[in-house]
Formats: structure tokens, C-alpha cells, sequence
């Protein structure tokens, strides 16, 4: 099939999986994390340079935000299973 005006810059999504998402959370704001905290941490994909989600991997079970501008199917599953919250941005 021909792709006329071929732009691949629209078809760039750096990936990254979940067992590699609680690296982009400082050290720091982990280290004081517990189930029943009121500040929970929010994970932005777009500012560390991930445009995408996938669902390799296992999460801890603590309340976090995930933004990103595409995630999996399995990644979003796991993510609600372990009590965290998807917010899709553009």
C-alpha cells in the first residue's frame, strides 16, 4: 500500500513498561509511600520522554496517577487492579 506525504514523525511513540514506571518517581517520595497515604505521587510519562505505556511488568499496590498520551489495554488494567488512576492527555 503507498503512504503518500510519508511523515514518520507522527508514528513516534517512545515506550516504556510498567515494571520501569516507579523509576520516573524520585527516590525520595517513595521512600515515605504506604497504602493509605494522603499525597500520592503522579507519574508523568510525556515530561520524561515516554509517549506510551505497556503492560510488561508488576506494580506495587499504592494509590499513583499515570499520565500519558497512550496506554495499553493490559497496562491500564494492571494499573487499576494495583490502585492507581490512568489520565489521558494530548
Amino acid at each position: 500500500m503507498r503512504h503518500f506525504h510519508l511523515t514518520r514523525n507522527s508514528y513516534y511513540r517512545p515506550v516504556v513498561n510498567l515494571d520501569k514506571l516507579w523509576t520516573l518517581v524520585p527516590a525520595e517520595q517513595r521512600k515515605g509511600l504506604t497504602s493509605s497515604s494522603t499525597e500520592v505521587p503522579v507519574i508523568d510519562t510525556l515530561a520524561a520522554g515516554y509517549g506510551k505505556v505497556l503492560g510488561k511488568g508488576r506494580l506495587p499496590q499504592l494509590p499513583f496517577i499515570v499520565k500519558a498520551r497512550w496506554v495499553s489495554e493490559l497496562a491500564e488494567k494492571k494499573i487499576k487492579e494495583a490502585g492507581g488512576v490512568v489520565k489521558l492527555i494530548a
